[in-house]
């Protein structure tokens, strides 16, 4: 549903996207006939300018439609600003990465590197370092 109505207002002259309200608007219809999960991925790298937007705009389908779930990932700076716009209807969990899970993952990423005569020793050993270091201080 969402998807067409993105395809059918390209083909209006200037190929004009639905705004916000437009899209609120269909999440509403969805979410009025079904159970309906959001999951928004990233939320700190939203600007700040648009968040509080996204933010009441999901207020106003939790409260339309109290059957919707959302799950809402981002770092801890932007939580203020959730309940700020979320209040009482919020549940935070904290996750914090576990460093030997970033090293394997380093390891694996590293392991499928297309140029592996690019990287000597030394530099994979400070990327297995420096990295999994820099994570856990976020």
């Amino acid at each position: 549903m969402i998807t067409q109505a993105f395809r059918d207002q390209v083909k209006v002259i200037g190929g004009r996207k639905p705004g916000l309200g437009e899209i609120v608007e269909m999440f509403l219809d969805i979410s009025s006939s079904r159970p309906t999960f959001i999951c928004i991925d990233a939320l700190d790298e939203c600007l700040a300018e648009y968040r509080g937007n996204l933010l009441d705009s999901l207020k106003q389908i939790l409260h339309k439609s109290p059957s919707t779930r959302v799950f809402l990932a981002g770092r801890l700076h932007v939580w203020n600003e959730v309940e700020k716009h979320l209040a009482g209807r919020v549940v935070a969990v904290s996750v914090t990465p576990i460093k030997d899970d970033i090293v394997q993952f380093l390891r694996a990423r590293l392991a499928e590197d297309t140029t592996p005569g690019a990287m000597d020793e030394s530099l994979e050993e400070d990327i297995l370092k420096t990295i999994p270091e820099t994570v856990s201080e976020m």
